[in-house]
Parts: C-alpha cells; sequence; structure tokens
C-alpha cells in the first residue's frame, strides 16, 4: 500500500480581486435594503429574470454540496387559493398560541399568496439523511443550506427590483401532500415573489412595532459564553 498522499484536485481559479466600491455598495445596498415584503402590486416577472434568480439560489453554498433545494412553481389559481387557505388555518392557530398578543398578530399581514405574481415552494427532497458529510452531529445542515438558497434568492430579488416574502405559516405535511410530494419529503417556505409599489422603511414587524432590531453589540460575545450574549428571544425579536 503506497503512502504517497495523492495530491489535490484543483479547480480553475477566479482571480482574488476585490470588488470595485461601487460594486460593493451595491451588495451591501442589497443587503440592507431587502424586506421581507407581504404587499404586492400584481404584475409579472419575466421568465428570464426568474430565471436568474433561480439560478441565484442554486449557486448557494451547501454542507457537503448537497444542494438540498427544489424548486416548485406554482402557477394555477387554485393551487395557490389551496395554499392560500393552509396559511389561513395555521395564522389562526398561531394567533390563539399568541395569548395577549393574539388581537396585535391577527392585525398583521401575513402573505400575499393571492397578490404576488409568482408563488414558489421551496422543499427539500427525501434521501437527505444519506448525506453525512457535515451533518453527522448536526444533520439541521440541510434545513440551513436550504436557507442560503432562500437568502440568495432574496438579495438578487432585490438587485433586480422585486419584492419578496418568505410564508412559514403552514403545516408542513398537510402542504407537502397538496403538492404531491413524495415521502420524507419536507416544505420549508412559500415564497411570494413579484413587483411592489414600495418596499418598507423598515422590517415590516418593527414598523408595525411588533419586535424591533436587537442592538448588533448583544449579539457578540468573546472567547465564550457570556450573559450579556443572550439577547431577545429568537422568535419575537426586541419588544419594542
Amino acid at each position: 500500500m503506497s503512502d504517497t498522499i495523492p495530491a489535490p484536485i484543483h479547480a480553475p481559479t477566479i482571480a482574488a480581486t476585490a470588488f470595485s466600491e461601487a460594486e460593493r455598495a451595491a451588495v451591501y445596498r442589497a443587503i440592507h435594503e431587502r424586506r421581507d415584503m407581504r404587499h404586492f402590486a400584481g404584475g409579472q416577472v419575466e421568465e428570464a429574470v426568474l430565471l436568474r434568480l433561480l439560478r441565484a439560489a442554486h449557486h448557494a453554498p451547501s454542507v457537503g454540496f448537497m444542494q438540498p433545494w427544489r424548486f416548485i412553481r406554482v402557477r394555477h389559481v387554485q393551487m395557490r387559493s389551496r395554499i392560500h387557505a393552509l396559511v389561513e388555518e395555521e395564522r389562526l392557530r398561531t394567533a390563539q398560541a399568541m395569548g395577549e398578543r393574539e388581537a396585535d398578530f391577527m392585525r398583521l399581514k401575513v402573505q400575499g399568496v393571492l397578490q404576488a405574481a409568482e408563488v414558489l415552494v421551496v422543499a427539500m427532497p427525501p434521501g437527505r439523511e444519506a448525506h453525512v458529510f457535515g451533518r453527522r452531529t448536526l444533520p439541521e445542515m440541510d434545513v440551513a443550506s436550504t436557507a442560503c438558497a432562500i437568502q440568495n434568492l432574496w438579495l438578487a430579488a432585490r438587485a433586480e427590483g422585486l419584492g419578496m416574502g418568505w410564508v412559514s405559516l403552514f403545516e408542513p405535511q398537510a402542504l407537502a401532500q397538496l403538492l404531491a410530494m413524495p415521502a420524507g419529503a419536507h416544505p420549508l417556505a412559500v415564497l411570494c415573489l413579484g413587483p411592489v409599489e414600495a418596499y418598507y422603511a423598515e422590517p415590516m414587524l418593527q414598523q408595525e412595532r411588533w419586535a424591533s432590531r436587537a442592538p448588533l453589540q448583544d449579539m457578540l460575545m468573546d472567547d465564550c459564553w457570556q450573559g450579556a450574549g443572550a439577547g431577545a428571544s429568537a422568535d419575537q425579536g426586541q419588544q419594542p
């Protein structure tokens, strides 16, 4: 048996040159102006633009290069109406679980399934357990990888002048059955995508005084977990 270490396989490289100042500014602008949109202006998304957005999503990083994202483009009005109904059912259940904030929650607009130009359901395929690389101790990295694809799509949509909203108020098994997904597939997001009249000046939930962005310093710690870094609850943000 040879003890020679095989030479690594190198793909062609891209020069590690920094973006220009204008290019950097555009990247940061997309990040800071991205909004979770709920209000849409109808219209259409050109096929070429939609393809660019999906390619951006497909170029997301994934653990072990597993690429666990699948996209279902919901085009028929009847199917959209059924998805809308599933979201409304979960909206009511979520409101009931909110306790004293139930009335405030019910005043929020939580979806644009019927108004958006495009609706995409993002799901993970069955057989994900076969991907061990990077998931042996953290199996949830399939979800994290798929979220990276969604974020890529979100930022690209903002750069294209489109709005996008991530709807997560649905019962996963019910949506999987509605869309005839195979056993083991798991829907993660209903994405509403399309033209908007304007972007929110700040995140909608902050604008509606549901929560506010926590200070960055509350999220930073050195060397070990520190009490000040616990921050606000993950699902509520800081109460205004």
